[in-house]
């Protein structure tokens, strides 16, 4: 597993220094562990969900391969990008589901059709964003570490790595943005 972790390191820096040849490497190497982001990712949406994981691999690995300003640090730089793009093709996915929806009826919309499981309660995606939107408004750090755990799966010892704080300071933050967010999210399930 280092062997490969350190492969996928010493391609990023390749394409960093221009070497296009090194992100044909790229795909081989990251494509399970992004199949198994999106795998987790899918086993917490609703069943009848109309993107698949494989899609949601492609559209985030073209996105991530497209961007052209970042500077590639390491492995876990980038899956923790990758799990914020995979995050942001999941809302616009949702989003667009949505807007067919309001579309199609008259009248009040139902945000329960686009949920992701999580301990037994069914959280809307959408109202996950917008409260991980007010986290970031007041701690950028907790909404961070909360979409790389929750949409990225890093550990915590990778977002430790990424976001270049302690293991012990990720774990206090990932406690307090929970219960910050299930603090909004509860709340906002009892204005609905």
């Amino acid at each position: 597993m280092s062997g490969s972790t350190d492969n996928v390191t010493q391609i990023l820096l390749a394409a960093n220094a221009g070497d296009q040849a090194a992100i044909d490497l790229l795909l081989p190497l990251v494509y399970d562990e992004l199949r198994r982001i999106a795998a987790r990712l899918f086993r917490k949406e609703r069943p009848d969900h109309t993107l698949q994981p494989t899609a949601l691999v492609h559209e985030a690995y073209f996105r991530l391969i497209d961007q052209h300003s970042v500077n590639w640090q390491s492995r876990a730089h980038f899956y923790g990008l990758a799990s914020h793009l995979m995050r942001r093709v999941l809302l616009k996915h949702a989003e667009r589901r949505e807007a067919k929806k309001r579309e199609g009826r008259k009248g009040k919309v139902s945000l329960d059709d686009v949920t992701i499981s999580c301990g037994g309660q069914d959280l809307d995606l959408l109202a996950l964003n917008e409260a991980l939107d007010k986290l970031a408004a007041v701690d950028e750090q907790k909404a961070k570490i909360v979409e790389l755990k929750f949409f990225g799966g890093l550990t915590t010892e990778e977002i430790s790595e990424f976001t270049g704080i302690s293991a012990r300071t990720v774990e206090r933050q990932w406690t307090i943005a929970r219960g910050f967010l299930f603090g909004l999210l509860k709340g906002s399930n009892e204005k609905v």
